[in-house]
């Protein structure tokens, strides 16, 4: 038995309507949960596949830091990752200097997200004090140093380049040469 909490705003999503999402992650992992209104949600091992609880954690952590159940079902493919970093790790606990590092993540107009989304390939959701990322091995570490060179004070323009010149690596590992 696992315990994974997540923000009573978010039990709604991982349920789904009628319980469609919590009865597909079932059906598809063969793990039981149990969640409670309070956003604790119990997590039983399938004895078939020991990892697919360990799966499920992710998945349920990935929804209750923002991402919707369609984009957090991506946790359940071979190789694919969820990174969350804390903002307060990079600038503390104020909240104006929170609101601030989350307006350089998302841009003017999703513009920054968008664009870190489109050149690795991964997922990003900017939820509260985390930014969380879900990627395979070869995008995730890519689009965590984008967004720790914003949370450092780098320029747009700099991270930008930086994408650019890292998109001939995931090519490669598309091709499945990596």
């Amino acid at each position: 038995m696992r315990l994974v909490r997540i923000p009573k705003e978010r039990v709604g999503a991982l349920i789904g309507t009628d319980g469609e999402t919590k009865g597909f992650i079932e059906r598809r992992t063969g793990v039981k949960m149990r969640i409670d209104t309070e956003g604790e949600v119990d997590i039983e091992d399938n004895p078939q596949d020991p990892l697919a609880a360990l799966k499920v954690m992710d998945l349920v952590k990935a929804i209750g830091r923002g991402f919707s159940p369609h984009r957090a079902f991506r946790l359940l493919d071979e190789d694919e990752y969820l990174e969350v970093i804390e903002l307060g790790d990079f600038v503390g606990k104020k909240g104006d200097q929170l609101a601030r590092v989350r307006a350089r993540l998302i841009g003017s107009n999703g513009k920054t997200r968008r664009i870190i989304e489109d050149l690795t390939g991964a997922n990003m959701s900017i939820y509260g004090s985390t930014v969380s990322l879900i990627g395979n091995s070869i995008q995730l570490p890519i689009a965590k140093t984008a967004v720790e060179m914003i949370l450092r004070g780098s320029e747009h323009a700099t991270v930008y380049r930086y994408l650019e010149r890292s998109r001939a690596t995931l090519r490669i590992a598309e091709m499945g040469f990596i």
